[in-house]
């Protein structure tokens, strides 16, 4: 499937709205609340989540931009590459995840402005291409954060 530039900037819009939406008014408690995750991996809350789903769209607009890794996240596989942005992210305030995540709204809509069009429709691609600016933070949102806000509180 090819891809244009207006459908990709609206997915990516629609689903920063609905995120955004949902973690606008959280409560500390609610910020702290632990996900369903399996014991060999890190204990992320609904604010590591966040900044999980914000840094891997941060990683996009870098892709986009063909900006280098940096350093420290070269042959990183995705395990080690998580465990790296929990502990980066895991003892700032959930106000800093929050804003670092609508900063990385703002540059991913304007990477995607000025991504050449053959960035979008090039060649074939996956219907959920680009799948770190919408559908990677719909899954986490659904299927995490949702999930952990459901639960009744201790």
């Amino acid at each position: 499937m090819r891809h244009t530039r207006e459908e990709v900037i609206k997915r990516a819009i629609q689903e920063f709205e609905r995120l955004d939406h949902l973690v606008n008014n959280l409560t500390d408690a609610d910020w702290d609340r632990l996900l369903a995750r399996p014991e060999t991996k890190d204990p992320w809350t609904v604010k590591d989540a966040l900044a999980h789903i914000t840094h891997w769209k941060a990683d996009q607009v870098r892709k986009i931009r063909k900006q280098r890794i940096p350093a420290e996240e070269k042959g990183l596989n995705w395990t080690d590459g998580n465990h790296l942005i929990y502990e980066r992210w895991r003892d700032r305030s959930p106000q800093e995840v929050l804003a670092w995540h609508r900063q990385v709204q703002v540059e991913a809509v304007a990477a995607l402005q000025a991504a050449p069009e053959a960035w979008f429709s090039g060649r074939e691609r996956r219907p959920e291409w680009p799948f770190d600016l919408d559908g990677h933070s719909s899954y986490h949102r659904v299927n995490d954060i949702e999930q952990a806000l459901k639960k009744p509180t201790k």
